[in-house]
């Protein structure tokens, strides 16, 4: 309450003139337009998911939980639960494992062509995901991993795992060598130091990119449309499949979900980051 008493209030200091004061309410009013204009259409989605109308349209005739009900009824979107469910996990859990690793060893290590190495682990946060999705789908249609459990989360995985090295990587700039140093020397192993030392330092750095990887998982379509099969379809999937097919409010109650599902995901995180301080 104090913070938004000293926003609505500021003190602007002595020298500040009416051009400074006009641009610093100018600048919040712009913050706050940009805030509504990104919120907004969550905000217009959510009283859908409970409208008794099968169309998506304002005004609603009345409230209903019958999509909600659809939605945990339907054997496709049981489905597509169960499949985001079990190659999301998956994805993280491999994504998380070869990413701390990469970002450990590009921490010790110093060799030429270490910045062209970086440039290629980072490469799927900047290339085209319908680059990666075509290119992916061209390689494992080869080897018969395109429709697959394996092929999808391996993807997945390779795109949320340059989450975890950059956010390791951040983490172990401020890690204090000596520490691996005194732990090798009294005898420990480099697997027990790894685990025992290093590892309780850097948990979260570790943890918050689990998180982004997780969220890049749960929420990726494009590749998923390449690489995925019918027994393979995610909740995204179906949600594009379903928009293209018949637009129902089952969407909006999915879309309303997966929104909570997301901030959970986002406040775990700024936890997460908290304790780092």
């Amino acid at each position: 309450m104090n913070a938004i008493l000293s926003a609505l209030n500021p003190q602007f200091p002595a020298y500040a003139t009416l051009a400074d004061k006009l641009g610093w309410w100018a600048l919040r009013g712009l913050c706050v337009a940009l805030l509504v204009f990104l919120l907004l259409p969550i905000l217009v989605i959510v009283p859908l998911s409970f409208s008794s109308s099968s169309f998506l349209a304002y005004p609603m005739p009345g409230w209903s939980l019958q999509w909600y009900e659809n939605l945990f009824h339907a054997p496709e979107w049981g489905r597509a639960a169960k499949n985001s469910f079990i190659v999301a996990p998956a994805a993280t859990l491999l994504a998380t494992v070869l990413g701390t690793l990469a970002a450990v060893g590009l921490a010790r290590a110093d060799f030429p062509g270490k910045g062209l190495l970086m440039s290629i682990l980072i490469a799927p946060m900047v290339v085209p995901i319908v680059v990666v999705g075509v290119a992916c789908y061209l390689f494992f249609a080869k080897i018969g991993m395109a429709d697959t459990y394996l092929g999808l989360i391996v993807v997945h995985a390779a795109l949320g795992a340059p989450f975890v090295l950059t956010t390791v990587l951040a983490t172990l700039q401020g890690f204090n060598q000596n520490l691996v140093r005194a732990s090798l020397s009294l005898g420990a192993g480099q697997v027990q130091t790894f685990f025992r030392v290093t590892l309780p330092v850097i948990a979260p750095g570790v943890i918050s990119g689990a998180l982004f990887a997780f969220a890049t998982s749960f929420d990726e379509v494009v590749v998923t449309l390449f690489i995925a099969g019918p027994d393979q379809v995610t909740l995204p999937r179906q949600m594009f499949t379903g928009i293209r097919e018949n637009i129902s409010p089952t969407i909006a109650a999915v879309a309303t979900l997966l929104t909570i599902f997301t901030t959970g995901l986002m406040l775990a995180l700024e936890w997460v980051r908290g304790r780092r301080r």
